[in-house]
């Protein structure tokens, strides 16, 4: 199963997922909607095939969590790249640049920041999962 890149470029969305047949698209920024996969519908993600526009490594370490198989993105730093390449998780990318830029541009994603030291992906959910608990509201 490959990747399913053509969605990205078929409407707003930012990340597509294509797994037991089934094929679903995203829409929300950053990592968001990755966290609630792995949250809300871990099995969904094992095995999938992703899609998604923009990888750092907080996205990175959802998806190895998740138990991802393969992975296309437009955008992927190298701290997301050096983690995946230590997984059995088949990567191609568009573009390598050494961090993700906020949404602003005028500085690093935040997730970027807080996970680029942490060397493992649970280090990472950790930092992610505050995150998002802090900014929820």
């Amino acid at each position: 199963m490959n990747p399913p890149t053509d969605l990205l470029a078929s409407g707003p969305y930012t990340l597509a997922v294509a797994n037991r047949g089934k094929t679903r698209t995203f829409v929300r920024r950053g990592v968001a909607d990755l966290y609630s996969l792995l949250n809300d519908e871990p099995g969904f993600l094992d095995g999938a095939a992703v899609a998604d526009k923009v990888v750092g490594k907080a996205a990175a370490a959802l998806m190895i969590l998740g138990g991802v198989r393969c992975l296309h993105t437009r955008v992927i730093s190298r701290p997301a790249l050096e983690l995946l390449g230590k997984y059995p998780l088949e990567v191609e990318y568009d573009v390598l640049t050494d961090h993700i830029s906020n949404r602003s541009g005028d500085g690093w994603c935040p997730l970027e920041i807080r996970c680029r030291t942490l060397s493992s992906p649970q280090e990472c959910y950790k930092t992610i999962q505050e995150f998002i608990l802090h900014n929820a509201n």
